[in-house]
């Protein structure tokens, strides 16, 4: 928004210029200056630059330097750089702004809806006159001068009483003014400028903005009436005696024949100077100043477009070298959850929706945010053997590179199971995990990201084993939480697999952190669990806490509430190609 309004701004400084410079032009070229300069307050530049950035060209791939992997689709991260000790805080400043702005624009549309709806009685008040114009025309009880009312039916209205103190030849010039205003559609430039000053009312340059559109407005149009032959001292006086015998101006909403400064427009009008047409320098001018409004942003997006870079075929390819793909028969044991290991090496034992969620950053939490699995993929079990080994750049942190891998699997999928998906985004019951109100009491992990250790591939942890490496959790619903190094977003991801909705950090809380809780109770849907019944390392269920309790304990909230969520779903799988 700062950006859209200095940008607003300094194109009304240069439209100021370029009025200076057409001082002795017609007052119509003056005019659509100041219009264009009003619109680009409603045409952010932001749009064209992004216009321009969808422009994108290929480039070779580079030599040596290797692929630098953003954080893509369903991957997390935290929300905001806060000290890891530190509670999020809620910032208020932008909705007390907010509230401010909404205030000032129902009060500016309230003003002009009064004053609109004051017009509108005037004119139903009125009888008709006729005067024989290509307008209707009414004549009005009110103390008012002649106006045009309405945008696209538009009528003229006459106070009562008009044709009898203004001489004809005076009348017939302020009725040549107001034509002049319906043919010129001065009724609609002015409610799009009235939109302009609803929207930025806290900006003094709109306002401004308007004074120089009806100053230049009126010009234009008296300069149009001159122009017919009227003598300049009967529409002079024509326009004094209407505001002798009628008090009131038109409203806002309505064009009238004395607006903008009187006296220098008598003054004008008396003088009756000869108006310097365009000359060609002029018009290329006009005509370069336009072109840059419009190419100038779209030429930025262009430049600042990222290219389309051709595939590498050596260590920046995001696809792994060699993959073995074996289906597993159902109830066979030994199964081994997806993991990303050193050399760019992938195994999994799994059902393939584990490893589609795992491709995809998503949990295994009963279908909510991966859909339309095929029959075939459920009632079989969809169990594989994969295993896999791809180029990875040397030097990155074991989270950068399993990232990276992640990237590799999907193209995997893609390639061997034929895998289609899409993204859709929607509406429904989440849990935000927040900062509680006396902060996070979270244990600061002992290593940092950059020391974290490789996972060992011959390491086949148990249950009570301690956690080695980083981002890697142990334990589960009945077990509890143990790591030795994770962030917010690998706490989100293991949770949200015993959840029964999707659960969504809003912590803000960044760094790596050490966990060991007791387990919880599951999350059901019914009455509680019966006595005696035990959890998964053989603890009474009815001594364990609720999901909540642990988060409080930890000085974190598990909150319900309703978010939009990215689900994830199936078009298209195929059974795997033969190895």
């Amino acid at each position: 928004m700062l950006d859209h309004l200095w940008q607003s701004t300094l194109f009304a400084g240069l439209a100021w210029l370029l009025t200076l410079l057409l001082k002795k032009n017609r007052a119509r070229v003056r005019y659509w200056v100041w219009f264009v300069a009003s619109m680009k307050f409603l045409a952010p530049a932001a749009v064209l630059v992004t216009l321009g950035s969808q422009v994108s060209w290929r480039t070779a791939p580079p030599v040596s330097s290797p692929v630098v992997v953003q954080q893509t689709e369903g991957s997390s991260a935290p929300l905001a750089a806060v000290p890891p000790s530190a509670p999020a805080r809620t910032d208020q400043v932008p909705g007390l702004l907010l509230l401010v702005w909404a205030a000032g624009f129902f009060a500016v549309v309230r003003r002009w809806g009064r004053e609109w709806t004051r017009m509108h009685w005037n004119v139903r008040d009125a009888v008709p006159l006729d005067l024989g114009l290509a307008v209707p025309v009414r004549s009005s009880p009110a103390l008012m001068e002649p106006g045009v009312f309405g945008i696209f039916r538009p009528v003229l209205l006459l106070p009562e009483g008009i044709t009898d103190r203004v001489a004809k030849a005076q009348l017939n010039a302020i009725l040549a003014h107001e034509l002049c205003h319906v043919r010129r559609r001065d009724n609609l430039m002015t409610a799009m400028h009235m939109v302009v000053e609803a929207v930025f009312w806290f900006h003094p340059l709109v306002w401004w903005l308007g004074a120089q559109l009806m100053e230049e407005r009126e010009r234009a149009c008296d300069e149009d009436v001159l122009r017919s032959g009227t003598d300049a001292q009967t529409y002079a006086e024509g326009i004094l005696k209407v505001c002798e015998f009628y008090l009131e101006s038109p409203l806002e909403c309505a064009a009238g024949v004395s607006g903008a400064n009187l006296n220098k427009r008598i003054e004008e009008i008396m003088a009756n100077r000869v108006v310097v047409k365009l000359n060609a320098g002029r018009k290329l001018l006009l005509a370069g100043a336009g072109m840059l409004a419009v190419a100038g942003p779209l030429a930025i997006g262009v430049i600042n477009a990222p290219p389309i870079r051709a595939q590498a075929t050596s260590g920046g390819s995001l696809a792994f070298e060699v993959a073995s793909v074996k289906p597993r028969p159902p109830g066979d044991g030994g199964l081994r959850f997806p993991e990303y290991l050193p050399g760019g090496r992938f195994v999994a034992s799994a059902p393939l929706e584990i490893v589609i969620a795992s491709a995809y950053n998503l949990p295994i939490n009963r279908g909510v945010r991966l859909t339309g699995s095929p029959d075939w993929l459920r009632t079989e079990g969809g169990l594989y053997d994969i295993e896999a080994k791809g180029a990875v750049p040397d030097g990155l942190t074991v989270k950068a590179r399993t990232d990276r891998m992640k990237l590799m699997l999907r193209t995997l999928l893609a390639d061997r199971f034929k895998l289609k998906m899409h993204v859709e985004t929607k509406e429904m019951p989440v849990y935000e995990l927040t900062v509680a109100k006396n902060g996070p009491k979270l244990q600061k992990a002992d290593i940092e990201e950059k020391d974290c250790p490789e996972p060992d591939p011959s390491a086949n942890p148990t249950p009570g084993t301690p956690v080695t490496t980083c981002h890697n959790f142990m334990g589960g619903r009945g077990r509890g939480l143990h790591a030795r190094a994770v962030d917010m977003s690998d706490l989100v991801g293991f949770v949200e697999n015993w959840t029964d909705r999707p659960l969504l950090d809003k912590t803000g809380i960044r760094g790596l952190y050490r966990f060991d809780t007791s387990g919880w109770l599951p999350m059901q849907v019914g009455p509680p669990p019966a006595a005696g019944a035990k959890g998964e390392d053989g603890t009474e269920l009815a001594d364990l806490p609720t999901l909540f309790t642990l988060f409080e304990k930890l000085g974190l909230k598990m909150e319900p509430t309703k978010d939009k969520v990215d689900v994830y779903v199936i078009d298209h799988i195929e059974k795997p190609t033969a190895n």
